[in-house]
């Protein structure tokens, strides 16, 4: 098998990282991935508002440029936010996938694709770094965009991928620290790319799900150096890879068509594995307290939930499986895990459904969610409530816990597909045009309960 993986050094690897180039600050005070501090999607923290309009609890409101599905990340003073924008003419495609052809649009212009970081209290740009300006080389969803994967944080390194145009390690000031070329993906459809990568120490793990030849790499965080890559017998899935601690070492989670698996973060060796779901994997899982939850709806409804401790070998129906489900399961959004409460919306739709993650029994659901509808950003949590954003502008909070009970329903401009970020008293909603913070600036926001 030819490699395709070309790292790139770009300074020298004792100034990759500066130990004392940010102060230690505890990363359940931050978001600093897409799922938040423990990869629920939950703030532990946190008392985020409850209500907000164009008018109400916005501290500012800035224009990104361009666009980007990718969440905003958050580690002390700063936010980090990657976009893509159109420059120059449009031409013609010249590529296979024509406009309107699986709902796509074709890649008709060169994008800058960029990373930003923002003054988290004032909004205020604080660096913008262009990492390569290039045209796509195949066409995306209609609903997607050229920068869906989210960058991580660890408090040194800023790690960015852009997937078939690389990724990007960068320090803390926007130094560009190294760069890794993995490639051209394929995906199905041509429907694009997604999957955000995944830090644990000094490890960055990439999941690199195509039509053919996929596979997952593990690249040393200081200096974009390989550390190893494995083949992966899955077509296309917009997964991202999540790292759990199972009795005391780390193994890195993966959710796809065929099987869903945990690898050793060392080595990259498969440790486990489970069939169950479909195809048109999109929704990452979450873990805790030894359990991995995995699901999907595309083809059919599938909902799993595996014990780590013990699993060796194909698990396919023995008893690390706790339970499964098969009814109203997630497609796009990922689930939130809150304490012992697994929510999740049904495809991508407005209904609602939490059960007890210890057994999988109905805690209540599905509830139609009125007013909500067409949801990618996944669910989040903070101070006993959901946050559920959707593309029509409306972020709906609700209670964590039985009975179900609608907090409130919140309206803004603007479209989310990113999912929100949380941190201390603010609510970070990346939207197609803005990036809001959202903060109280009136009375205290009702309690949940």
């Amino acid at each position: 098998m030819n490699m395709i993986i070309k790292p790139v050094a770009i300074l020298a690897a004792m100034l990759a990282v500066s130990p004392v180039a940010q102060p230690k600050l505890d990363p359940m005070d931050n978001w600093g991935q897409w799922r938040g501090p423990m990869g629920t999607g939950v703030a532990p923290h946190a008392v985020p508002p409850v209500h907000w309009s164009e008018t109400q609890n916005i501290r500012w409101k800035v224009a990104v440029g361009g666009l980007g599905h990718s969440s905003p990340i958050v580690w002390g003073d700063h936010i980090f936010l990657t976009t893509a924008r159109p420059v120059g003419q449009p031409v013609a495609t010249g590529f296979p996938h024509r406009p309107g052809e699986h709902d796509n649009v074709a890649p008709r212009r060169m994008q800058k694709f960029i990373v930003l970081a923002l003054d988290r209290r004032s909004g205020a740009m604080v660096w913008e770094k262009t990492m390569l300006t290039a045209r796509p080389h195949e066409g995306m969803h209609e609903t997607a965009s050229w920068a869906s994967a989210s960058p991580v944080t660890d408090g040194e390194v800023v790690v960015a991928s852009f997937g078939s145009r690389g990724v990007f390690g960068l320090s803390m000031t926007g130094d560009l620290l190294w760069q890794v070329d993995l490639g051209d993906m394929q995906t199905k459809h041509g429907h694009g790319e997604g999957s955000s990568p995944a830090l644990y120490g000094d490890t960055v793990v990439v999941n690199w799900d195509q039509e053919a030849n996929s596979f997952l790499v593990a690249i040393d965080k200081r200096t974009g150096s390989v550390k190893w890559h494995v083949h992966r017998d899955e077509p296309t899935s917009w997964s991202s890879p999540i790292i759990v601690e199972v009795e005391g070492k780390p193994q890195v989670i993966v959710s796809a068509t065929n099987r869903v698996r945990g690898y050793d973060l060392q080595t990259g060796e498969t440790i486990w594995e489970c069939g169950g779901l479909s195809g048109n994997v999109v929704a990452t899982p979450v873990s805790a307290k030894g359990i991995v939850y995995a699901a999907n709806s595309y083809d059919t409804q599938a909902m799993l939930a595996i014990r780590l401790v013990g699993a060796r070998g194909d698990v396919t129906g023995s008893d690390s499986v706790v339970w499964t489900r098969n009814r109203y399961t997630p497609y796009v959004p990922s689930p939130v895990l809150y304490d012992d409460a697994l929510c999740f919306l049904r495809h991508y739709q407005g209904y609602l459904t939490c059960v007890d993650a210890r057994n999988g029994r109905t805690q209540f659901g599905p509830v139609r969610l009125n007013g909500i509808t067409n949801v990618y950003a996944s669910l989040v949590g903070a101070a006993g409530r959901i946050y559920i954003a959707d593309r029509r502008g409306t972020t709906q909070v609700v209670k964590r816990d039985a009975p179900f009970r609608v907090v409130a329903t919140n309206r803004l401009d603007d479209s989310f597909s990113a999912s929100p970020a949380i941190v201390g008293k603010e609510l970070f909603l990346r939207g197609a045009r803005s990036l809001y913070c959202i903060a109280e600036d009136g009375p205290k926001s009702e309690p949940a309960n």
